[in-house]
C-alpha cells in the first residue's frame, strides 16, 4: 500500500506546484502588463525566479512519477503522467512567451523613447535656428494652456452651477 500512497503523494505535489505556477504566472502577467519603466525591480526578479524554482520542483516531481512508471505503473498512470507532462511543457511555454512578450515590449518602448527623444531635440534645432518656427511653437504652447484655464474655469462653473442646484432643492 506505500506504493499507491507515493503515487498519490507525487500527484498532489503536481497538482499543488502547478496552481501555484499558474497563479505565480498570473502574478508576473499583471506585473509586466501594468509596468511602465523598462527597468527591472526587485518584484519582478522574485517573480521571475519563483517561477523558475517552481517549474524545477515540477519537472523534478515529473521525473519521480517517470520513475514510478516505468517500475510498474498501470496504464492510467502513465496516461495522468503524460497529462502532468503536458502541463509542464505548457506551462514552460507560457512562461517563455511571457518573458519573450516582455522583452519584446521592452524593445519597443526604448525604440519609442530614442525616436521620441529624437524629435525633441530636433525641435529644440529646428526651433533655436529659425525664429519664426520657434514663434509658432511657443504660440501653439501659449494656446493649449489658454485652453486648459478656460476648459478648468467652465468645469468649476459647472461644478458651482450644480452645488447651488443641489443646496436649493
Amino acid at each position: 500500500m506505500d506504493v499507491p500512497s507515493s503515487w498519490d503523494a507525487l500527484r498532489k505535489q503536481a497538482r499543488k506546484l502547478e496552481a501555484q505556477l499558474d497563479e505565480q504566472m498570473n502574478s508576473y502577467r499583471k506585473l509586466v502588463s501594468t509596468k511602465v519603466s523598462t527597468k527591472v525591480d526587485s518584484e519582478e526578479n522574485d517573480l521571475e525566479s519563483g517561477i523558475d524554482r517552481l517549474l524545477k520542483q515540477l519537472q523534478q516531481v515529473n521525473m519521480q512519477m517517470q520513475d514510478w512508471v516505468s517500475s510498474g505503473g498501470s496504464e492510467m498512470v502513465s496516461h495522468t503522467l503524460t497529462r502532468h507532462q503536458e502541463i509542464l511543457q505548457d506551462l514552460t511555454q507560457q512562461m517563455d512567451s511571457v518573458i519573450s512578450h516582455a522583452q519584446a515590449t521592452l524593445g519597443a518602448l526604448v525604440l519609442q523613447r530614442s525616436t521620441f527623444g529624437g524629435i525633441n531635440s530636433k525641435l529644440s534645432n529646428v526651433g533655436s535656428r529659425l525664429p519664426t518656427v520657434n514663434h509658432i511653437l511657443s504660440a501653439i504652447k501659449r494656446k493649449k494652456s489658454m485652453d486648459t484655464i478656460i476648459l478648468s474655469f467652465v468645469a468649476s462653473v459647472c461644478t458651482f452651477l450644480i452645488f447651488i442646484y443641489w443646496l436649493s432643492k
